[in-house]
Parts: C-alpha cells; sequence; structure tokens
C-alpha cells in the first residue's frame, strides 16, 4: 500500500498524464467511460427487476461498480475521476486552468455519448431497459429528475466524494486485489445511500426517454446542471482540496 504522500504524487502525476492526452484519445476513451458506467447501469436494472423495492440500492451496488473498475483497470476518462484528478493537478501548478477546463469539456461530451450509445442500442434496440425491466427504469429516472435543484446538487456532492476516493484508494494499492476492493465498496456505498452520478444519470434518464417515458430532455438538462456541480465540488474539493492542503502543501 502507498502512503498518503505517495497518493498525492500518483494523483498529481496521473492529472498531468490526462490534460495531455490528446484530444482524439479523450473523445475515444471518455466514450469508453461513458459507456462502461451506463453498462453498469443495465446490470443494476436486470438485477433489481422484480425485487421488493428496500432490496433495490444494496443488490444494484454490488454490480454497478464495474463500470469503473472496468475504467480504472483498462482505459478510459471518467469525468467525475477526473474532477479529482485534474484539480490536483491544477492545485500544484502542474496543469493550467485552460488544459483543465478543456479536458472536462471534452471528456464530458465524450461521457454523454458512451452514455447515449449504451441507453439506445442495448437498452431501447435490445430492449434491456424495457420490457419486464421499463417499469424499474422510468421509475429511476423520475426520482432522478424529480429531485429538487438544492438537494440534486448535495447528492452529487456525495456521489464524487466517494467516487474520488475509490480512484484516491485505488491510486494507494499495489496489487489488483487491492485496487479491486478499493474501488468497488466506496461506488457501492454512493449507490446505496441513493446519490446522483451525472455519467450514470446520461444513461439512465435518455433511457427512460428513448422508452416513452413522460420527461423531456429539458428536464434531464435541469437535472444535469446541479448534479455536475455538486460532483464538480465532491471531487475537486471534499478529495484534492483536502487531501492537497494537508498532505502536499504542509511540506
Amino acid at each position: 500500500m502507498h502512503t498518503a504522500d505517495e497518493v498525492v504524487e500518483l494523483a498529481i502525476k496521473s492529472g498531468v498524464k490526462k490534460a495531455h492526452t490528446s484530444h482524439r484519445n479523450k473523445l475515444i476513451l471518455g466514450f469508453l467511460a461513458g459507456a462502461f458506467v451506463a453498462l453498469g447501469y443495465v446490470a443494476y436494472i436486470k438485477a433489481v427487476a422484480g425485487l421488493p423495492h428496500e432490496y433495490h440500492s444494496i443488490v444494484g451496488g454490488m454490480v454497478f461498480p464495474i463500470g469503473l473498475i472496468c475504467i480504472l483497470f483498462g482505459a478510459g476518462e471518467l469525468i467525475t475521476s477526473n474532477m479529482m484528478t485534474l484539480s490536483i493537478a491544477w492545485f500544484d501548478k502542474k496543469v493550467s486552468t485552460r488544459e483543465m477546463l478543456v479536458n472536462w469539456a471534452i471528456v464530458t461530451f465524450a461521457n454523454l455519448l458512451g452514455a447515449l450509445f449504451v441507453a439506445y442500442f442495448f437498452g431501447h434496440i435490445l430492449q434491456l431497459t424495457e420490457g419486464s425491466y421499463l417499469e424499474t427504469t422510468r421509475e429511476i429516472a423520475h426520482t432522478k429528475v424529480d429531485m429538487p435543484f438544492v438537494k440534486a446538487f448535495v447528492s452529487g456532492i456525495g456521489c464524487n466524494w466517494m467516487v474520488g476516493m475509490a480512484v484516491w484508494i485505488c491510486y494507494g494499492a499495489k496489487d489488483a486485489a487491492g485496487k479491486l476492493l478499493g474501488v468497488w465498496f466506496p461506488i457501492m456505498i454512493f449507490v446505496l445511500i441513493g446519490f446522483q452520478h451525472n455519467v450514470a444519470n446520461m444513461f439512465v434518464i435518455p433511457a427512460a426517454i428513448f422508452n416513452g417515458a413522460d420527461i423531456t430532455w429539458f428536464q434531464m438538462l435541469q437535472n444535469f446542471v446541479p448534479v455536475y456541480l455538486g460532483n464538480l465540488v465532491g471531487g475537486s474539493v471534499l478529495v484534492s482540496a483536502i487531501f492537497y492542503t494537508t498532505l502536499k502543501k504542509k511540506k
């Protein structure tokens, strides 16, 4: 296990690498990440459909982390994890404001494309979010868009606090088992609690729209803004800023 001081350096190094990745690779790897998260949500829906509602979070939380596991063990550019790694590199003045914002913009767009791809082709065409899964998909999507702005914002903070910690623990572990467990439990916890993740919402809300739910694209945008801002605070403040100022800047 790496020490906390070593993890700070590893996170900064990762942020610098992500900032300097070509725009082409940001788009490709961002598409993959959006798709991986969406596939994790497909697994969630299939796992909980038909179960009593009180079991949805715990059972779904057990399978949903596969998305971030694929991203961190394979390759992917996920905006929520980049909010942590790019910001800590920015705090250390290794990444410019422009480089950070450009990365976030491109990766967010690419994540959206990947999530929409899975929502339409796997969710709608293959009907993995329709048929016997239709009611579950619509219920989840309505839960997201019906949440008021402030609650969605605070929920987004909690979500990316846990996602940021999952990535942080992954950097700290030296073997595959440690990385796997380090990612699994924080992600499972944010799902169990019911926090909102902007890329996951990029999948489940369009999936409900594609299957005819009474939800509009404008409602999706109204959900996206507070959740995205909350995710930004959770990753860049509660993880990066706190760890940077206590572990790196103290030196």
